[in-house]
């Protein structure tokens, strides 16, 4: 069989992403802050766009000028120049001028008041400073201490060793070799920084956390360093009747020493440790106007594109088309202004379609916004691209990292987005108001003998909300909410 090129037509239909398709995605599931960064990127780079300004005053025509300055008072500054000036410009002393007491007046000591302007006051931020972290605080504790430098070194070398949380990461025989200090020493160091604030950093485990704080404890330390030795799985499980029976000691006196235990920090690094709280600015506002809600999109700080009037003329005006360098120069402008022009059509776009899905919520989630979440009705994506004519991924990627402020507090977007629940009456449920409902059982339930998953789900029955078991069990582990054995309490 020979081998043969031959050649062929097919007509076919095939999907293809412009580079404008591919923009206008990527500015739709852009955060507000991210549009705004983008932006203003886009401004830098791109000459052809510039920010739009409010605008100016018109011009005073000359006669109406000239008319202004024939009504204004004559001007007296010439007539002041003899008395305080001359024409070289130095400065001539005032008649019967008193120096000595203008000099007296000037230095005598006292407070002295000045008003400033807003302009005049430095920024807010220059008042902000960093907060001292968990290494500055036991550096700081450290450099007080009365040890030498030598010790001092290695207290160092430890504190380097520390995670967020005041916990020792490597061991002490790795501090030792990679220094070239001797253990002992490292040890001895160690016990030094053991005994800083907060009480149970340095220590290498939960355990040892625990020990180091329970030396506060007083006439109770030995109860309390009995239990976390030897039965701090017995605690987790809170089984207070096999720790008393182990200790030969009372259930009340058990007690009482685990709530001592409990109110211990796990974490000692935690106060001192994160970062700075992220404040939300919400993408989109709701507001009830009436009987209705108002939606309005939050553009502050996002500037507002327009195209640039000398690049414009430019490209309107005729110039030399026969000259190579203005040739490439107008067809570099007709690029850029295409990108522009791209630009805002993309983000015109993306806002007016978060307004239309902002919109269509508030329409579906009235009663949401009247009566809180108990009313929140059960909403997929489907249901808000079928009211506003667009597809399912398009709703998704408007929803995506925006969040809203409405009456009942600040929302993501995807919140109003949940699984139906099926109850006995008819009516569907969202699934976060069966998660609401679940908090608050458990809120409700007698601390001695704490609910177990079936239980709840029996009560969630006699309200006509069937859920299954491993149901309440998955929603408790989203609600952060213990096992039952683990929310017992003996008083």
């Amino acid at each position: 069989m020979a081998i043969e090129l031959k050649q062929s037509l097919k007509l076919s239909q095939q999907l293809v992403i412009t580079p404008q398709l591919q923009q206008a995605i990527k500015l739709l599931q852009l955060s507000r802050l991210e549009l705004v960064e983008l932006v203003e990127q886009e401004l830098l780079e791109n000459p052809i766009l510039e920010e739009t300004t409010p605008a100016e005053e018109d011009e005073v025509p000359k006669e109406v000028e000239q008319e202004l300055e024939a009504e204004a008072p004559p001007d007296k500054s010439h007539e002041a120049e003899a008395e305080v000036g001359n024409k070289d410009g130095e400065l001539k002393e005032p008649k019967e001028f008193d120096w000595e007491n203008y000099i007296g007046t000037y230095n005598a000591p006292g407070e002295e008041t000045r008003s400033f302007s807003p302009d005049e006051l430095p920024t807010f931020e220059n008042f902000i400073t960093r907060p001292a972290s968990l290494q500055d605080h036991l550096e700081w504790q450290l450099r007080m201490a009365q040890i030498s430098e030598h010790e001092e070194e290695i207290g160092l070398g430890i504190l380097n060793a520390l995670d967020e949380n005041g916990y020792l990461t490597v061991s002490i025989e790795e501090i030792a070799g990679q220094n070239g200090y001797p253990v002992p020493e490292v040890e001895k160091a160690l016990k030094v920084i053991q005994e800083f604030d907060p009480i149970g950093v340095g220590a290498r485990n939960l355990t040892e956390c625990l020990l180091l704080q329970a030396r506060l404890c007083g006439e109770e330390r030995p109860l309390v360093e009995a239990i976390i030795k030897d039965h701090l799985h017995l605690l987790e499980k809170r089984d207070y009747a096999t720790i008393a029976r182990k200790l030969k000691e009372p259930i009340a006196v058990i007690a009482a020493a685990a709530t001592m235990i409990q109110d211990m920090e796990p974490k000692p690094g935690r106060p001192y440790g994160g970062e700075n709280p992220q404040y939300i600015t919400p993408d989109v506002y709701v507001y009830k106007v009436g009987d209705d809600y108002a939606v309005v999109l939050n553009e502050e700080g996002l500037p507002r594109l327009q195209i640039s009037r000398f690049y414009r003329n430019m490209l309107s005006s005729n110039g030399d088309k026969g000259a190579g360098g203005a040739a490439q120069a107008k067809g570099y402008v007709q690029d850029k202004l295409k990108s522009a022009l791209w630009l805002i059509k993309s983000i015109h776009q993306r806002q007016r379609t978060l307004y239309r899905v902002a919109k269509c919520i508030v329409k579906f989630q009235k009663d949401f916004l009247d009566r809180g979440i108990n009313h929140l009705k059960p909403m997929i994506l489907k249901d808000i691209a079928d009211e506003i004519g667009m597809h399912e991924s398009t709703v998704s990627r408007a929803t995506n990292n925006k969040f809203v402020h409405t009456p009942q507090g600040i929302f993501e977007l995807k919140f109003f987005f949940n699984s139906r629940v099926a109850s006995s009456n008819g009516e569907d449920l969202a699934s976060e108001t069966v998660k609401e409902k679940i908090r608050r059982i458990v809120e409700g339930e007698n601390a001695r003998h704490p609910l177990s998953d079936k239980e709840i789900a029996d009560t969630l029955a006699t309200a006509h909300i069937h859920v299954a078991r491993r149901t309440v069990a998955k929603y408790r582990e989203v609600l952060g909410i213990l096992p039952s054995s683990r929310r017992r309490q003996l008083c």
